[in-house]
């Protein structure tokens, strides 16, 4: 990212329909969830919490296989000890540039580390969840993907949760 592109905001509603129409994908429709998600206070210290990881980047380790464009609502596992050396990032909605020099800009965790070291937050769960947002299916989000990365996560036994939206 260049110092002058920084300041200038980046329009995602016109990028993702000009991306949807260059692959020869319908326009995509956006989600519109009824209601409002309940609100659930933080129960402990953040210097006590242990924090899940989820993210929407494309991000894999090394060894693992690469996400693939079309409706891939396939999550992947990293371990939150993995050196970001060893992550890879594929992904058609967004330019990769910046991710692939540095995966902490979609994926915090030397960041997240970090805080732990210092004493701000309690831990990391030892698994972190990754796939590739832009899913154009709303109903495979809903039925397959959401329900399997809650379980997952639940499963670490969490306190609170970073959802990293790309």
């Amino acid at each position: 990212m260049t110092e002058d592109s920084a300041a200038e905001p980046v329009d995602y509603i016109a990028e993702t329909r000009a991306t949807y129409d260059a692959l020869g994908y319908p326009p995509y429709e956006w989600v519109k969830n009824e209601g409002t998600p309940p609100w659930t206070p933080i129960r402990v210290p953040l210097r006590e919490a242990k924090l899940a990881l989820a993210a929407s980047g494309g991000i894999y380790q090394r060894g693992q296989h690469a996400f693939h464009f079309k409706d891939d609502a396939s999550f992947r596992v990293i371990d939150t000890a993995a050196s970001c050396d060893d992550l890879r990032i594929t992904h058609f909605a967004y330019d990769l540039t910046d991710a692939r020099a540095d995966p902490n800009v979609v994926f915090p965790l030397d960041p997240l580390r970090a805080l732990v070291e210092a004493g701000e937050l309690g831990a990391l769960a030892p698994e972190a969840f990754t796939f590739m947002g832009g899913i154009y299916s709303a109903r495979k989000v809903r039925e397959e993907l959401a329900p399997a990365l809650v379980e997952r996560i639940v499963d670490q036994r969490p306190d609170i949760a970073l959802l990293v939206p790309v």
